[in-house]
C-alpha cells in the first residue's frame, strides 16, 4: 500500500513503552509473530524540553538521539508534532506512518507471509462492529482520560469526566454478557481499549483526576482486562516503570515535583473469572 511492500527486515518501529497508542503496535507485533521481522527502538520515558529522546545506541537504524531527527530525516522542512509510534522504511528512508490505527492494521494482514497468518484481529465479518466500538472507545475513553487530565477549566473537565465514566459503565454492562467487546473473539477493539485500561489505576485515577471509580471497582472490566493481560506475550509489552515515570515525570504542569508514586499494588495475574463465556481467541 502506498508503494510500500511488505518485506522482512525492511521496516523499523519507534515507540514509547509509556504511550498507549504506541503500545497497541507492540502488542500486534508480538501477537502476529513479527518480532524478527520488524525491529524496534524504544525512546526514553521522559518527554521534556527536547521531546522524545533516545539513549546512545537505542536507534540501531539511523543512529539518532532525538525522535524529531527521524521526522526531519524523512522531511527536512518538517515542523509539525513529533509523536510515537513511527513506522520507518529503511529502504526509502522515510516514515510509512505515525498513526497507530494504520500501523496495527498493517501488522494484522500485510506481513502474513512472515508472521502468524492464523491470527486476525480485524476479521471481515466483524469490521463494521469493530469500527463502531473503536469510535466510541476512542472518544470517551482513550482520548477521554486525556481530555479530563489536561482540561484547564472546570466545565471541560466535568464534561470529559462524565463522558468517561458513562462509557466505562456501558462497557461494564456490555462485558457482563460477552467475553470481549465484539463477542467471543479478541479483536483490535479489545487491544485499543486494553492499553488505556492498563494505565488507568496506576496513572489516570490520580494524575488525570479520573477518580470516580478505579478499574478494580468494575468486576467485569477488571476481569476482562486480566483476561487480555494473560494472553501469552502481552505481559511482556507492559512496562509499568516507563508508564509511571513518563506521566508523573513529564507532565510538570500537572505534577510540578516530578515525584513518581510507588503504588498502587496491582495483581494482573489473578485468574480473570470469565468462566462460562465462550472462548474463541
Amino acid at each position: 500500500k502506498g508503494g510500500f511492500t511488505a518485506e522482512a527486515g525492511r521496516y523499523h518501529l519507534y515507540v514509547s513503552l509509556a504511550c498507549p497508542w504506541a503500545h497497541r503496535t507492540l502488542i500486534l507485533r508480538k501477537l502476529k509473530g513479527l518480532e524478527d521481522v520488524i525491529g524496534v527502538s524504544v525512546v526514553n520515558p521522559l518527554w521534556l524540553e527536547f521531546g522524545w529522546t533516545l539513549d546512545e545506541g537505542a536507534d540501531q537504524v539511523n543512529g539518532k538521539r532525538f525522535l524529531h531527527e527521524i521526522y526531519t530525516l524523512a522531511k527536512p522542512d518538517y515542523s509539525g508534532r513529533v509523536t510515537v509510534p513511527v513506522l520507518w522504511d529503511k529502504k526509502t528512508k522515510t516514515i510509512v506512518s505515525n498513526e497507530s490505527s494504520e500501523i496495527i492494521r498493517m501488522f494484522n494482514t500485510a506481513f502474513n507471509a512472515f508472521g502468524d497468518a492464523s491470527v486476525d484481529f480485524y476479521p471481515q465479518d466483524l469490521q463494521d462492529e469493530i469500527d463502531t466500538v473503536n469510535t466510541f472507545v476512542y472518544g470517551a475513553v482513550n482520548n477521554g482520560v486525556y481530555k479530563a487530565g489536561f482540561a484547564t477549566v472546570q466545565d471541560a473537565y466535568e464534561d470529559a469526566f462524565s463522558a468517561l465514566f458513562e462509557a466505562l459503565d456501558g462497557l461494564e454492562e456490555r462485558l457482563s454478557k460477552q467475553r470481549y467487546l465484539t463477542g467471543a473473539r479478541i479483536t483490535e477493539a479489545d487491544w485499543r481499549l486494553f492499553t488505556t485500561l492498563v494505565r488507568f489505576d496506576a496513572v489516570y485515577v490520580t494524575h488525570f483526576k479520573c477518580n470516580k471509580q478505579r478499574l478494580v471497582d468494575y468486576p467485569n472490566l477488571w476481569g476482562y482486562f486480566r483476561d487480555l493481560y494473560q494472553v501469552p506475550g502481552v505481559a511482556g509489552t507492559v512496562n509499568m516503570d516507563h508508564i509511571k515515570r513518563h506521566y508523573f515525570g513529564s507532565h510538570r504542569k500537572l505534577n510540578p515535583s516530578g515525584v513518581v508514586p510507588l503504588g498502587p499494588d496491582l495483581d494482573f495475574m489473578t485468574p480473570p473469572a470469565r468462566e462460562g463465556m465462550e472462548n474463541n481467541r
